[in-house]
Parts: C-alpha cells; sequence; structure tokens
C-alpha cells in the first residue's frame, strides 16, 4: 500500500538534507559549480575604462556587481556558496531572500511568442519541460522533493540577521511550513502572512471564492533587522494614544493630568500580516509584463523595506518576470537573481535596461552538462562514457580504440564520413573544427566528410564556420535535454527521438566609424539572421510553419534583444548599447528592434574590435566579431 504524503514527509526532509549536504561537500573540491559569464549589462550607456567585472577581486561582496543568473537554482547557490577566482563565497551573505516558486502542478508554461503578423505558442523550453515533469512526476511529494534541498541551501547562505518569505498558496503551504519549521527552527517563524488580493472573485455555487496567497516569514537568528510599515489611512480617526509605562513594564493608554484618557487624531496605521495589495490589472503598463504569475511590486517593496537596510543584499531564486530585482535596484539595495526559465532571464534583462539599473552581470551555470552527466552517470563518469552515448545515438560506431581519441569518434555505416562528438566540458570552437578536420584527413586511411557534434559553442561559431569555407565539414547540436532524457527514458528507446540542429547564424556591419574632436560614433547594422533549425524548437506542427514563414520573409523580426560591446576584449561582453522588443523609445514597433545602432563614444585611437550579440525569441544567442574596424572619412 502506497504511503500517505505524511509518511512520506520525514523521508523527504532526509533525503532533502543529504542532497544539500552534498553539495556543501563540493565546494572546495575539483567538481565544484561555477558560473560562467555571458554579458557584462551597463544599461546606463557608461563606457568609462572602469573594468567593472575585474575592479573588485576582494573579499568584500559589496565590491561586485549585481548578478542575473539564468539556470537551475540548485546550481546556481552551489556556484554562489563555492565562489570563484574572481567573487568571493556568499555563504552568510544575503540579508533577504524571496522566493515564489511555482506551486500548481496544472499550471500552463507555455508563452505565447508575438511576431509580425502571427503569435506562436511555445511550450516549455526542453530543459524547463523536464524540470517542470521532475518537480510534479510525483504531485506533491516531487514538489517537496525539489524545494527541500533548496530551502537548506538557502539557510546556508542567509547572514545570521537574514530574513527568508516564502511565498505560496493552498496547494503546498501547509506542508512547506512544516519543512521550514524543521530547516530554520519553528521558533524563527515570524509570520504567516495574508496577501489578499481582493478582486471580488466570485467563485462556483460550492466553494468560496480563493482570494488569497501565504507568504511565509522567517528569521536566521534572533539578530536581525525589521523596520515597521505604516500605511496611509483611507479617513483619519480619533485613536487612543498608548505609551510605555516602566512602572508597569507594559504599553498602557496615555492620560492627560486630569486622569483622562488622551486622543489622538490617527492619519496611519501600522501593517499587520493581512497584505490588502491588489493583482496586477490588465491596463497597468507600468508593471504589467503578460507574465504568468508575475506579482505587483508594491509586495516585494513591503518585504525589502521591512527587513533591510540601503546596501543590503536581496536574492530570488525563482526570480519569474524579475519583480524583486527591478525593485531592490529601485531602493538602493544589492541583488541576485536566478531562473532556470529562459523567458524569464529575458524579460527580467530587458526590465532591468528598461529601468536604467546598475552595471549589472549576466551569468549562466557553467559546465551545465557536466552537472548533468554526474547526476545520470554517476559522479565518477567518464568523457568517453558520454561521448560512446551520443555517437550510437547518432547512429555512428565507435572507430578501434588505437585510432579513437577519449572515444569521441565514430563513422557512419557504409559511408566515409566520420562522426566526432565532443566534450560538455569544453566550448565547441574554431580550434576544435580545425581539429575534426584533421581527423577527418588522417584517420584510418581519410574520411570524405566529419560532422562535429558539440553540447556548448563559442558565440561566434558561425561566423568560424562560414571562414573555414569546407563543404565536407558539418557542425551539428546535441539536444541540450540529452541527458535528462537519457535519465528517464534510457538510450535504447531515445534513438529514433533525438534530433541533432544546425546552429543559428547573425550578420552584421560597421556602416561607420566618425571622430570629431574627443569623440567619435559608431555605426553598426544587423543584415541577416538565420535561426536554430525549428525542428529543434517545442512547437507543434501549425506553430512551426508560421515561424519557416517569418524566417523566410523577414528574419530579423525573430530578433528579441541585441547589444554591442565596441571594445571587446575576446573575455567579457560588456554591453554599452541595447536595444529590445517593446522598447518604443527607439522606435515605435514593439514586435521589432532597429536594426541600426549609433553609439557615441569617447574618440579611441587605433582600429576597434567590435562584437555584436543578439538573442531571438526563444533565447538562442550568437555574436558577430568585427575586427580592425578602423576611422572612415
Amino acid at each position: 500500500m502506497r504511503k500517505s504524503l505524511l509518511e512520506q514527509l520525514p523521508g523527504i526532509v532526509a533525503a532533502g538534507k543529504r542532497q544539500a549536504a552534498q553539495v556543501l561537500e563540493q565546494l572546495e573540491g575539483r567538481n565544484k559549480v561555477s558560473l560562467q559569464t555571458r554579458e557584462l549589462v551597463i544599461p546606463s550607456k557608461d563606457t568609462a575604462a572602469e573594468d567593472l567585472f575585474h575592479a573588485g577581486r576582494t573579499s568584500e561582496v559589496s565590491d561586485f556587481p549585481n548578478r542575473l543568473i539564468y539556470g537551475d537554482n540548485l546550481l546556481a547557490m552551489a556556484a554562489l556558496l563555492a565562489g570563484d577566482e574572481e567573487t568571493p563565497s556568499l555563504l552568510g551573505k544575503l540579508d533577504l531572500i524571496y522566493i515564489d516558486p511555482p506551486f500548481d502542478s496544472k499550471a500552463d508554461y507555455r508563452s505565447k511568442i508575438t511576431l509580425p503578423g502571427t503569435t506562436i505558442d511555445q511550450k516549455p523550453t526542453v530543459l524547463e519541460q523536464f524540470a517542470y515533469s521532475d518537480t510534479w512526476s510525483d504531485g506533491t511529494a516531487s514538489y517537496l522533493a525539489m524545494i527541500t534541498p533548496r530551502l537548506y541551501l538557502m539557510r546556508e547562505l542567509l547572514s545570521d540577521s537574514g530574513s527568508i518569505f516564502v511565498h505560496l498558496d493552498w496547494h503546498v503551504g501547509h506542508y512547506v511550513k512544516i519543512i521550514l519549521d524543521e530547516i530554520f527552527g519553528s521558533d524563527r517563524f515570524v509570520n504567516d502572512i495574508i496577501w489578499w488580493y481582493y478582486n471580488k472573485m466570485q467563485g462556483n455555487i460550492n466553494t468560496f471564492p480563493r482570494n488569497h496567497d501565504m507568504i511565509l516569514y522567517y528569521r536566521k537568528s534572533t539578530d536581525f533587522t525589521f523596520n515597521p510599515q505604516k500605511e496611509r489611512r483611507e479617513k483619519p480617526i480619533n485613536q487612543i494614544k498608548r505609551v510605555w509605562s516602566k512602572e508597569k513594564g507594559a504599553i498602557v493608554n496615555a492620560k492627560d493630568e486630569n486622569g483622562k484618557v488622551i486622543y489622538v487624531e490617527s492619519t496611519h496605521r501600522t501593517i499587520d500580516d493581512v497584505w490588502r495589495i491588489s493583482m496586477l490589472q490588465p491596463a497597468d503598463k507600468t508593471q504589467n509584463l503578460r507574465f504568468n504569475t508575475q506579482k505587483p511590486e508594491a509586495i516585494l517593496e513591503r518585504i525589502i523595506q521591512s527587513t533591510t537596510d540601503e546596501g543590503a543584499l536581496v536574492a530570488d531564486f525563482f526570480m519569474g518576470s524579475g519583480t524583486t530585482p527591478a525593485v531592490a535596484e529601485r531602493l538602493g539595495r544589492r541583488w541576485i537573481a536566478t531562473d532556470l526559465g529562459k523567458p524569464a532571464a529575458m524579460i527580467t534583462r530587458k526590465r532591468l535596461i528598461d529601468q536604467n539599473a546598475k552595471p549589472f552581470l549576466y551569468q549562466a551555470i557553467g559546465d551545465y552538462q557536466i552537472e548533468q552527466a554526474r547526476t545520470t552517470l554517476g559522479r565518477n563518469f567518464r568523457v568517453g562514457d558520454l561521448a560512446k552515448v551520443v555517437l550510437d545515438l547518432y547512429g555512428a560506431l565507435p572507430l578501434p580504440a588505437q585510432e579513437n581519441v577519449n572515444g569521441s569518434l565514430g563513422r557512419l555505416p557504409g559511408s566515409r564520413t566520420l562522426v566526432f562528438a565532443d566534450s560538455p566540458s569544453r566550448l565547441t570552437t574554431v580550434s576544435t573544427l580545425r581539429r575534426a578536420q584533421g581527423y577527418r584527413d588522417s584517420k584510418l586511411g581519410g574520411f570524405d566528410k566529419v560532422i562535429v557534434l558539440g553540447w556548448n559553442f563559442s558565440a561566434g561559431i558561425g561566423h568560424d564556420i562560414s571562414d573555414l569555407n569546407d563543404p565536407n565539414l558539418e557542425v551539428l547540436v546535441i539536444p541540450p535535454d540529452l541527458l535528462d532524457r537519457l535519465k528517464k527514458k534510457g538510450a535504447d528507446k531515445l534513438a529514433s527521438e533525438v534530433r541533432f540542429s544546425s546552429l543559428q547564424y547573425l550578420q552584421a556591419t560597421i556602416s561607420g566609424r566618425l571622430q570629431m574632436g574627443g569623440e567619435e560614433e559608431l555605426r553598426v547594422d544587423l543584415k541577416n539572421y538565420v535561426l536554430l533549425s525549428p525542428e529543434a524548437i517545442n512547437l507543434d506542427e501549425k506553430n512551426r510553419a508560421e515561424l519557416w514563414r517569418v524566417m523566410n520573409a523577414e528574419p530579423l523580426a525573430l530578433i528579441e534583444y541585441w547589444a554591442v560591446d565596441p571594445d571587446y576584449d575576446g573575455e567579457v561582453f560588456r554591453s554599452v548599447w541595447q536595444d529590445y522588443r517593446g522598447n518604443t523609445e527607439n522606435n515605435n514597433d514593439e514586435l521589432r528592434v532597429v536594426t541600426k545602432a549609433i553609439l557615441q563614444l569617447p574618440a579611441f585611437e587605433g582600429p576597434r574590435r567590435v562584437c555584436i550579440r543578439a538573442v531571438d525569441v526563444f533565447g538562442f544567442e550568437s555574436e558577430v566579431i568585427l575586427e580592425g574596424v578602423e576611422v572612415t572619412a
């Protein structure tokens, strides 16, 4: 007989504690998780020479930029706890954590992408799809198994004076309360805050309308920050004045010299644990981003102002549309925000640029596939083992051991085609492609063609392929969800389902570089964009056909965001100019980015190395690096 959820709960908590302990044990080892900086976003258009990424190099967390992180929050927290050569560990450094994790197993995580002339209904990305299926594969028990180790790691990240707010509703709130009591201690529970959205919902004939969420508030210790909040009354009232009595050791009614109770006009009330804050309304164009589960900024304003002071470090590990970092930025707090959803990362980056935030890092999980492989194949897996699986799925037979490099080479039966499966622990770059060409020409007397299967690619790989101009070299993308699918189905059942897709490709040019005194003007033009194979995107046939139509008619309409680094150093992409769909300051078209950028920069002697990076509506990145850009007449 299957155990009830109450009977499973002790085992779930124990397993979550063990998983968190394993993460903590690996913080110092060679297998520790790292973060990879994809972009230093500079919305203020500050082109000063100060290197914000490397300027710190001290043990002070306050020396480093805010961080927007795309990826599994368990891995993100592991990386934050570990630290690296650039940034210190955040163990015990966070002053406030707010999370609003998904808590409805029936939620529709599909996103609608509006393009010129059509709307595409995209299912979750493969990465999100498997994460959500893990979260709800066994109902509420799976959800609690997901959230428990993460709550343990959040406790490690909190400072001794820190607070955590967990936003839930009736689905799982009562179970999570038990887990929070276990992790933080029931004596650290402060409030069960009721967010009443008073939307006058009617309900059905058999129930009362559900009109509230719960926000569980805990403190790390008895040393905490709390700033009482007040709100203006709709009508001032006469209220008895209350004062502290030293004699009685309590708060008592204030009286005058005649013993009469003193009344004062009260214009404000102290906020209690029932928060009367309306849901976001469709007509609210100032903050409603049409993001599923988006919360109003007023909730985060109240939480941040009541439990932190200016300069405090605030984190949100399920950031959604980015309300927490947006409000923290506006209130003068530092922030870290993470999410597994690519749409969440894209929306949050645009939201922060739109409010002219301070420079911040956009980061991703380094070696994500390595972490997934350790989960799927064991902590001591060998790269060659994974390469063999990839070759099998592609239909290639391994070369003889003496000719095989780390088990990464195979051949397609009945042909002279070599297949090279690159390692997930490194980027596939132009040097990788040249090495593959060498294998093609030398192994077993030579092959006619080589196919490179890669996990992670340098952003400019499309141009590298074009420059090599080799018709007998083909480069394909290994599906990013492959390891999740192997874990669930096994290689035998996947062979007919796995699709290896072609790479996306961006074209851009410099149309002018003019100098006028101590300043110069740089003009950049987008020319073309070729999307990753539509077959690799999670669409049904109708939506895929619509996508093909837009691709053929107006490929640049697929660009969601693009940015320019006029002095790219080859390491960190520093964007000092950005445009994105919906930014009507640059044009009046919400569905298209501008295709021409004009940058006003300090004059620079000698050629520039300009990097242009773009993200399409599905979250795929590509870039162009233009070398030796000279001043034009």
